[in-house]
């Protein structure tokens, strides 16, 4: 739908002068950060010209984006908002359904987000699908549209997106000229080439062996979040990495240890008998440049990839923690909750080295466990549908957290404590469950916290705040560890539906709370002043 009603509503959410409205007031709920990194002055002239062409191919990947989320007439109505915080917190939203509250609609003219976004047409039945005869209807590189006489058809990405995929296909000649790295320029050429055919595989094949690049550049089609209803159609979008190699070299260790971390999950032994590959790296970056999905409402501050099981399964996958970002989110967003909702006696344990390994091996996690189901219903991602991401990132947190703990205990993680990562991790679900249960990681949150709350992981003192049990934390994660890896591997999708139906609701109790971190103006999330001029190229 178009927004034929907006210019004519104006300024209907605008309050008396010297009060912000309410649009205004979402806004800023999201904190502004100036997306700077130090690491840039280590760059040579070449890699520097490859960081502003890497953010042109972002730029177009933003542009694909809003395409696939939002559709083009829409996005373009969005030029008639004569309310600026509309228009601000819009281009935030990347479209109209706020993405930390349920995804409901703010935008005037708007109902409830189409569950399959502009991958299908709006008016597509399940009925419709199932009858379309194309084996491309699954792919996750297309869309499906309909013909002149209202027929379904697949359109392949590199048809859909031919005239933006010919700037990026110039983009990537050039920058291949300037790369020096021979990982990098490899990898640029495949990625190259598989625009042009919607074949990834070989493009993540050799990312998987880009090891020793001062640059790295996460583009394309990747995550399928967006898709709601059948979870299968991914989204554009682009990271313009630059590494820590200090941090880096202090993980490197890790990559060796994640066939023993999988004997170590707590589940039943069916569940973790494949072998991930140890062909995979966990290194530290600074962001310099966000487009497309990854900048839509929250953003990431830490990525495992590829999703491609054939790829983790022949060499792993790789752990990339955005360092800068982590930061900013936890200045700006995680102390201020601690300092509000966490007891006195257990503020000081929510630490920074915490929270980062939280985040780490969160990724980790993501490459543990079981990728194809035991009973014969094929990969647990496919098995589970559109229930799969919000499974997969409850069981990445709560197997991160029981790595960790068993890394300290080892003494391998040496610059925190189990008590730090417990306190930490159940202040950061405060955070987190903020994004909303309607997305995957706000989903995952709430049936984490709901689990550990029946459990007695935390309790509430006299002032309301929070009291983390760590002995009951520990038990519970176990325990929520082993329900969920089941739930993956048998890959029961309706079992895993009436779990997350029943579980996945904020309940009264959190609720105050939230309310209670609203009314302290503490930040959702972060938006970034970021490009060039701002990293002074």
């Amino acid at each position: 739908m178009a927004l034929t009603m907006l210019a004519a509503v104006g300024c209907k959410n605008q309050k008396a002068a010297g009060e912000k409205s309410e649009i205004q007031q979402k806004v800023d709920e999201y904190a502004v950060f100036e997306l700077k990194s130090d690491l840039i002055n280590t760059l040579s002239a070449n890699e520097k010209e490859l960081v502003k062409i890497f953010i042109e191919i972002g730029d177009v990947m933003d542009e694909i984006y809003w395409d696939q989320y939002f559709g083009k007439e829409n996005r373009a109505s969005l030029d008639t908002l004569t309310d600026p915080a509309m228009r601000a917190f819009a281009n935030i939203q990347y479209g109209a359904w706020d993405r930390l509250n349920d995804e409901k609609p703010f935008l005037p003219g708007y109902g409830e987000r189409p569950h399959g976004a502009n991958f299908y047409p709006a008016d597509m039945t399940e009925e419709e699908f199932a009858a379309l005869d194309d084996p491309r209807k699954d792919d996750q590189y297309s869309l499906i549209r309909r013909d002149a006489e209202g027929k379904l058809y697949v359109l392949p990405y590199h048809e859909a997106y031919k005239e933006q995929l010919a700037k990026v296909d110039a983009l990537l000649e050039k920058a291949i000229a300037l790369a020096e790295n021979a990982g990098l320029k490899k990898y640029l050429e495949a990625r190259r080439e598989a625009f042009k055919t919607d074949d990834y595989f070989v493009s993540d094949m050799v990312w998987m062996d880009m090891k020793d690049s001062k640059l790295d550049f996460v583009v394309g089609p990747i995550e399928n979040y967006d898709d709601a209803l059948h979870g299968l159609k991914c989204s554009h979008e682009a990271f313009v990495l630059v590494k820590d190699e200090q941090w880096s070299n202090d993980l490197s260790k890790f990559a060796a240890m994640l066939p023993e971390m999988q004997r170590l999950l707590p589940c039943d032994e069916k569940y973790k008998k494949e072998v991930p590959g140890t062909d995979c790296d966990i290194n530290v970056y600074d962001v310099v440049y966000y487009a497309g999905d990854c900048n839509a409402g929250s953003k990431t501050i830490a990525i495992n990839l590829p999703n491609d099981e054939r790829v983790q399964l022949a060499k792993g996958s790789r752990r990339l923690q955005l360092k800068n970002a982590m930061q900013a989110k936890f200045d700006n967003i995680m102390t201020p909750i601690a300092k509000l909702m966490v007891c006195d006696e257990q503020v000081d344990k929510v630490t920074f080295n915490a929270f980062f390994g939280n985040t780490c091996y969160h990724e980790v996690a993501h490459g543990l466990g079981i990728k194809n189901t035991v009973t014969g219903r094929g990969p647990c991602r496919q098995a589970l549908g559109a229930q799969y991401s919000a499974w997969e990132e409850a069981k990445a947190d709560v197997c991160g957290l029981f790595l960790t703990e068993q890394l300290i205990e080892r003494g391998e993680i040496t610059n925190s404590t189990i008590e730090e990562n417990y306190i930490t991790f159940i202040a950061g679900i405060l955070r987190s469950v903020r994004f909303g249960a309607t997305e995957a990681h706000g989903l995952a949150n709430v049936m984490c916290y709901n689990y550990f709350q029946e459990h007695g992981a935390f309790s509430r003192n006299a002032e309301g705040k929070y009291v983390i049990d760590i002995e009951k934390a520990r038990q519970a994660a176990r325990e929520w560890a082993a329900i969920i890896i089941a739930m993956e591997g048998e890959g029961d999708i309706a079992a895993a539906k009436a779990y997350s139906d029943r579980n996945g609701k904020i309940g009264a109790e959190l609720q105050k709370d939230l309310d209670a971190i609203r009314d302290a103006n503490i930040p959702r999330d972060i938006v970034y002043k970021q490009g060039a001029s701002v990293l002074g190229l």
